[in-house]
């Protein structure tokens, strides 16, 4: 029995150092699939959530309020430079806060490198490196700003390791 109870007060000591009771994460692409996933396991964990993302973000703002903690939703195009302080911005007033950043969304172009476009390259580019470049660099600002520090998750495909058939530009924009 006395492990038991070692084991149940670890357990409880475990989550009282690892509670994100109160944080918010900012997740880019949380409308389906991993980032969809992130943001429930962080919203779980006691995070609310401020959802960053090309079109609707579907059912995950249910999926949050099921686990009790808030969802606040941006519409944004990451591909905009322009677009990162506006994002920023929002998820502040919105929230109050950041503490938790995972950059989560990412785009594929699939196409032999004899017909990979310009356009291609740059969409994919700007996306899956640059946006999350500058998208973290002006968290860690507001994060000097709030003088709490944070946390910044930086997602990558398996495609970044091995590549894939007509997949030529994933493994070198993440060495990149």
């Amino acid at each position: 029995m006395q492990g038991v109870k070692a084991v149940i007060k670890e357990s409880t000591m475990n989550k009282e150092l690892f509670s994100l009771d109160d944080k918010v994460a900012m997740v880019t692409g949380c409308n389906t699939g991993l980032g969809q996933a992130m943001a429930i396991a962080l919203a779980e964990a006691g995070c609310d959530i401020v959802g960053v993302n090309h079109n609707d973000a579907g059912e995950t703002p249910e999926m949050i309020a099921q686990a009790g903690r808030k969802f606040y939703a941006i519409t944004a195009d990451l591909s905009q430079h322009d677009a990162l302080s506006s994002v920023v911005e929002q998820a502040v007033t919105l929230a109050g806060k950041i503490d938790v950043l995972v950059n989560n969304a990412g785009i594929i172009r699939r196409a032999d490198a004899i017909e990979f476009s310009e356009q291609d390259w740059d969409d994919v580019m700007d996306i899956n490196l640059k946006s999350v470049f500058f998208l973290s660099q002006l968290v860690a600002r507001e994060f000097e700003k709030q003088q709490t520090g944070g946390k910044i998750i930086n997602i990558a495909s398996m495609l970044s390791f091995q590549g894939g058939f007509a997949c030529l530009l994933t493994p070198h924009q993440k060495v990149a």
